[in-house]
Formats: C-alpha cells, structure tokens, sequence
C-alpha cells in the first residue's frame, strides 16, 4: 500500500470511481507534467449535498460538500496518474466555488474543507494556492464545486 492510500485509509476515506463528465468536456487533461482537472461538484453515492449555502445549506454542510469535492478531485488525481497517487508531485492550485446565499461570507472556510483533505492524503504535497470564490449558481445545483492543476511525474 502506498502512503497515500495509508492517509487515505487512516482518515476514513474511499475513493469512489471518477465522475464522469456531464457535459461536452473532459474529467481531465494532461500537458507536460501538469494535469488539469474538470470542476468536480460536490455529489457521492448518496446523491450529494444541494442548495445555496447560508440559506438551504449550513456552515458545516458546505465544508463536507467541499470535502468530497477533494475526494472527487482525488479519484481524478489516481485515474490521470493510472492509478498511482505516488505519482502526485504537488497539487498546484485549487479553484472553489460555493452556491453562496447574499449573506454568506466564510467562502474561504467552506473551501478549507477540500484544501484540507488534500494535506491530508498528499501531505505538503497537498499544499497549493487557491481561489474561493462565491457564486450565484453551479452546475445541477450542488453548493460547492473544486477544480485543480495537479503536477505528475
């Protein structure tokens, strides 16, 4: 077992398959060492987490929908990496967005939920720079949705 998989196993956490794309595009594409990751929403297998944060959607729900934006981006890490997370040099940037309600305002702490997990599997590696930003809508209503640039060997 990789020690990705490890601090991924210890912290509870399963990879799902990739989503697929719902649209006319790509989960993800590779130019040279960097690897460019579609915007994965915040759905899992038990549908995912919906609405406008701040008004449908509380503080803490949003960081989860956030968290499994990383463990999405995550699946999409392993499948450009052909199944190896070892592969992983750096996670460059991250792009958030939150569905966020006009009187919501902790957008950078709802995306403190995928920036975390990413630590958390890939260590310093993990590290990155990052956009939050709050928006009036996201594709099929999820409240958070995470892009990334990814750096692989």
């Amino acid at each position: 077992m990789s020690k990705v998989e490890e601090r991924l196993a210890a912290a509870g956490i399963e990879l799902p398959a990739p989503n697929a794309p719902v649209a006319n595009y790509v989960p993800f594409v590779r130019v040279g060492e960097l690897v460019h990751i579609s915007g994965q929403v915040s759905v899992d297998a038990s549908g995912g987490i919906r609405g406008v944060v701040g008004e449908d959607v509380d503080f803490e729900t949003a960081v989860r929908a956030a968290r499994i934006c990383g463990i999405n981006l995550l699946a999409q890490m392993k499948a450009a990496c052909e199944g190896d997370l070892e592969r992983v040099v750096r996670v460059v940037k991250l792009g958030g967005f939150v569905q966020a309600g006009p009187g919501f305002f902790d957008i950078p702490k709802v995306v403190n939920g995928c920036s975390d997990v990413m630590v958390e599997a890939l260590g310093d590696a993990g590290r990155h720079a990052r956009s939050a930003v709050g928006v009036y809508r996201l594709p099929l209503n999820f409240a958070v949705e995470v892009d990334a640039v990814v750096q692989v060997r």
